[in-house]
């Protein structure tokens, strides 16, 4: 299947990152422009690793000094608030990100962003959808932060493959230490 978006955002926050502050990017093989660290990346409700307490899979991962800082999903084809909604509130509930290539567990910071990031392009001019989802995102934000989880700030932008998306480049840089 074909993810231009996937790859744009993967490439430029790998490039972004590429040095210092213990910085891992973990990515979606969506996200991988070749196959160099590409993976699944499963979130799960607990440290233990079962198909009963894995919550999702998210699309980019960014961990600093051992601990999951940043969750990015992308969305490219489906943009309805179901969708939109439900990939927050999993990753939200969420406590670890375990996989063998990185050595077991990995739990959240104390404070974890959520982006989200939604392609344009397919969307017809005059379209009610962006206003949709921003109302989405402003719904969001004003329930943060969510009881019992360290996920405390909703960023949502949109986008094609076109785009720089230096503002959420900007975002990043700014949440890690």
């Amino acid at each position: 299947m074909n993810h231009p978006l996937h790859r744009k955002i993967g490439t430029i926050i790998d490039n972004a990152l590429n040095a210092g502050k213990e910085i891992k990017v973990i990515k979606d093989p969506a996200c991988c422009t070749d196959s160099h660290g590409k993976q699944h990346i499963p979130l799960f409700g607990s440290d233990v690793k079962s198909r009963s307490t894995r919550y999702c899979c998210v699309d980019l991962l960014i961990l600093q000094e051992d601990k999951i800082r940043i969750i990015v999903e992308i969305e490219e084809s489906d943009i309805k608030p179901t969708q939109i909604c439900g990939k927050f509130l999993t990753s939200a509930l969420s406590k670890n990100y375990i996989h063998k290539k990185d050595n077991g567990s990995k739990e959240m910071s104390e404070s974890v962003a959520f982006i989200q990031v939604v392609d344009t392009s397919k969307l017809k001019d005059q379209s009610k959808k962006i206003r949709q989802i921003l109302q989405l995102k402003e719904s969001i934000s004003q329930i943060l932060p969510l009881k019992g989880s360290p996920v405390n700030k909703y960023e949502l932008y949109f986008g094609t493959e076109k785009s720089d998306f230096e503002d959420m480049l900007g975002f990043i840089k700014s949440q890690l230490d």
